[in-house]
């Protein structure tokens, strides 16, 4: 099964940035649409953005405008830039297929705050 790593994760004030990186244990990543995830203490883990095979991307409501997703397929490496964070952005970071068709990584924790 895919496994990822996740990295880049921080302690940022608000309206800082941190860029987020996810490498894949497969050859075939370039096949798959890629997510990242957010899972914020004792809230349920929510989708963040995606990213086709092509590079189609979507974003919650709430990142919109300050994230933005890449791939590069030649690396097996997705990224997420994220701009001027937020507290509500507090949050342990995960990257997986769509369908969730990987094994869940470690991810990697960002803290907003002042």
């Amino acid at each position: 099964q895919v496994q990822f790593v996740e990295s880049g994760g921080g302690s940022v004030q608000p309206g800082g940035s941190l860029r987020l990186s996810c490498t894949a244990s497969t050859s075939s990543f370039h096949l798959y649409t890629m997510e990242w995830h957010r899972q914020a203490q004792g809230k349920q883990r929510e989708l963040v953005a995606r990213t086709t095979p092509d590079s189609i991307t979507n974003y919650a409501g709430s990142v919109k405008g300050r994230f933005t997703i890449s791939r590069d397929n030649a690396k097996n490496t997705m990224y997420l830039q994220m701009n001027n964070l937020k507290p509500e952005d507090t949050a342990v970071y995960y990257c997986n297929t769509e369908g969730s068709r990987g094994t869940w990584g470690q991810g990697t924790q960002v803290t907003v705050s002042s």
